[in-house]
């Protein structure tokens, strides 16, 4: 199969973003391939069409791959709504902080 007929899942200016789910996705089994990934380092894109793309290898694992990108999104939500103290300092931050946004200090899990 060429890249050109691979399913897209998503596009997105930032490369990292893409990287990311593309690591999720392949941890899970999913082969994943990024589109434009070298344009996104050219100075100046900003045409939507350039910007990397997460594709899926196999268009039959298009929609377990939506599925495990949202449910992600909504653990991350969930995360972001509940507030961690810190141990050292005692400053509130998300829960889905690692690190203290005041002292750097880890947070509990």
């Amino acid at each position: 199969m060429s890249k050109a007929a691979m399913k897209e899942l998503f596009r997105e200016r930032d490369l990292t973003q893409v990287a990311f789910y593309q690591v999720l996705l392949e941890g899970r089994g999913i082969p994943t391939f990024i589109r434009n990934e070298n344009l996104s380092s050219t100075e100046g894109v900003s045409i939507p069409d350039f910007f990397p793309a997460l594709c899926v290898v196999n268009d039959g694992d298009y929609d377990a791959a939506v599925g495990l990108i949202r449910q992600h999104l909504i653990e991350i939500g969930q995360q972001s709504s509940v507030e961690v103290a810190c141990a050292e300092c005692g400053e509130s931050s998300p829960g889905n902080f690692e690190t203290c946004w005041s002292c750097s200090a880890i947070l509990p899990c």
